[in-house]
């Protein structure tokens, strides 16, 4: 079930929708179109293109799977139960040969047109 009106938004995961991105697959239960001034996605994620943000902070949170991040440049581990914050112009990527599952916090909410490639 799923409940939007003004000032409020209740979704289940489940009912989210799930589209193709740079990264993977990102399930969206709360983006921009929901009028949140943030938005929240689960992503899938392999092997994702490096990229940054000029207006966006994000915050990943790893719940399942392993690989690493590259920040500007420079590569950290990932496993579940870390926290990443990328404060924008910080290229970006994230590789897993297995595959993880993140969730992705946005601030303002994501915006596809603030999603630029080197």
């Amino acid at each position: 079930m799923q409940t939007t009106t003004a000032g409020l938004v209740v979704r289940k995961l489940a009912e989210a929708p799930s589209v193709p991105c740079p990264c993977g697959v990102s399930t969206r239960p709360l983006t921009a179109a929901d009028g949140a001034p943030c938005s929240l996605h689960v992503t899938a994620i392999t092997d994702s293109a490096r990229h940054y943000h000029r207006e966006t902070t994000e915050v990943y949170y790893i719940l399942e799977g392993t690989g690493k991040i590259e920040l500007n440049w420079i590569w950290h581990e990932l496993e579940p139960g870390t926290v990443i914050w990328i404060e924008p112009g910080t290229r970006h990527r994230v590789v897993s040969g297995a595959g993880l599952r993140t969730i992705v916090f946005a601030l303002p909410a994501f915006n596809a047109a603030d999603e630029w490639f080197d």
